[in-house]
């Protein structure tokens, strides 16, 4: 299953720090890491002694697939290691991703201060790694030590536990602000022109014509300043040549009444052969019927 926003037939994008999940415990927690991953454009993602093996079978397999929604290449390029060590070997720069102070002397940077950081090392060739803990317990303090910074997000003291597969989605996006910017995926401005001045006074002239002979203009000593209202209204909607069109055809139903319904051509055809029938029938009553011949006695 893929998501409503899926469009294959763009470039995907496919790059930023690794996403390691440590001891992962449930199939349908990767598969939604999987998914953040790819809104994001993070491509590397590293299984660290997941809880039941790695790929899953069986429905565990379906469920991961499911909640990926799409994503699935990065399912089926999983890489799977044995410990932490050997999974972060090749990266230069280690953040671990954790939501307890742990007393150890590390740097502690949000995420909207370390993606940035990560994406300057990115453009200078380096290799970066995001470690996430198991869904219950999250890293332990040896696994922590082995990063260079500490990683958290600023949440609510009191309920600072973020699911698995939301930590990733708050660190992909950030690095995707760092990254590209705030551009959006696409551009939903109004695609019709502007409305030219000639067509907007025309349009008034119309709508003005229109409620005159209606007497909506009363006293009629207040008509120019009631026109000038209406015409600030519409001004201030910066109008486009579609918004004139379609205010300008609502007007003419309002004052002409409902559209008579076109028939078709199969029911023009049905009312023509039945007033042929009638038209028939008529000229039969209308002709003296002759009388009947006389019987011989």
């Amino acid at each position: 299953m893929t998501g409503a926003g899926t469009d294959r037939s763009k470039l995907r994008i496919e790059a930023g720090p690794a996403v390691i999940l440590v001891r992962p415990q449930l199939a349908v927690n990767i598969g939604m890491c999987a998914r953040a991953m790819a809104n994001f454009g993070l491509s590397d993602l590293r299984l660290v002694a997941p809880r039941e093996g790695w790929p899953r079978t069986d429905a565990y397999r379906k469920g991961a697939y499911a909640a990926a929604a799409g994503a699935v290449h990065l399912l089926e390029g999983a890489k799977v290691f044995p410990d932490v060590p050997s999974a972060i070997k090749d990266f230069a720069f280690v953040y671990a991703a954790t939501a307890r102070g742990r007393g150890q002397a590390k740097p502690v940077h949000p995420p909207s201060e370390a993606m940035p950081r990560l994406v300057q090392g990115y453009a200078a060739g380096e290799r970066h790694a995001v470690l996430f803990g198991p869904e219950r317990t999250g890293l332990d303090n040896d696994e922590v030590a082995l990063a260079d910074a500490i990683l958290t997000f600023p949440v609510n003291p009191a309920y600072a536990s973020l699911n698995l597969a939301q930590a990733v989605l708050l660190t992909g996006y950030e690095w995707f602000r760092a990254a590209h910017g705030d551009t959006l995926p696409f551009d939903a401005t109004e695609r019709s022109p502007p409305a030219t001045r000639e067509m907007t006074a025309a349009f008034f002239e119309f709508l003005e014509d229109e409620l005159d002979a209606r007497e909506f203009f009363r006293p009629a000593s207040k008509k120019p300043v009631m026109a000038r209202n209406l015409r600030n209204i519409f001004h201030r909607m910066a109008m486009t040549e579609q918004d004139v069109r379609t205010l300008w055809g609502v007007v003419v139903r309002l004052v002409e009444g409902p559209r008579r319904e076109p028939y078709s051509v199969r029911r023009k055809r049905e009312l023509e052969a039945r007033a042929r029938e009638e038209a028939a029938e008529a000229e039969a009553r209308r002709t003296p019927k002759s009388a009947p011949p006389e019987t011989p006695e």
